[in-house]
């Protein structure tokens, strides 16, 4: 038996004559949010994902390459926060991959709820993550001038990368927060 599950497969309401107005108040009808590209089930959406995948990826191979890293908690703080992010942008990718290949919205209520939920911890996540890393890297170069006997620049990149990171899940949380609350 073939059945279509809302959350993959929505079904949209066709339009009425009347223009939403069933009760016959003069209240304007609701106008539904397109799907907006950067939403999910979108490409705009899918090119985030995956520059968040990266991003986050190329943070956490950085940091994990210098052998010093554990000695710093702010350090292995970016580590787990940037390897979260990988883990919640791919698994959004594929989603977002199935969701245009069989031409589906991903616009319903629990799912979006989801994806905000999830978008906005990973980001919160991965920003605090990037400023205690940050913080720590210009105590080591700036303050205690001893940038020669520690891994500088590969700690400035992954912070960057972990910056960048953010700033690309930054939209996906924002779109879904603002689909969430025009409901």
């Amino acid at each position: 038996m073939s059945v279509s599950h809302a959350s993959v497969h929505p079904v949209e309401d066709p339009p009425t004559t009347d223009g939403g107005n069933n009760n016959n108040n003069n209240a304007p009808a609701r106008v539904r949010m397109k799907d907006l590209q950067g939403m999910p089930g979108t490409k705009g959406g899918l090119a985030l994902r995956v520059a968040q995948f990266f991003f986050a990826t190329a943070a956490l191979l950085v940091m994990a390459t210098t052998s010093d890293f554990p000695s710093v908690t702010a350090f292995c703080y970016l580590v787990a926060a940037a390897g979260l992010q990988c883990l919640w942008s791919l698994s959004l990718a594929i989603v977002d991959v199935y969701a245009i290949l069989v031409m589906r919205s991903l616009q319903n209520h629990r799912v979006v709820c989801l994806f905000t939920i999830g978008d906005g911890v990973t980001s919160t996540l991965t920003f605090a993550a990037a400023c205690a890393s940050a913080g720590i890297t210009v105590l080591i170069d700036n303050d205690l001038g001893s940038c020669g006997q520690n891994h500088c620049v590969q700690f400035e990149t992954a912070t960057a990368m972990a910056f960048i990171s953010w700033f690309t899940a930054l939209p996906s949380f924002l779109l879904n927060f603002w689909s969430l609350a025009s409901r």
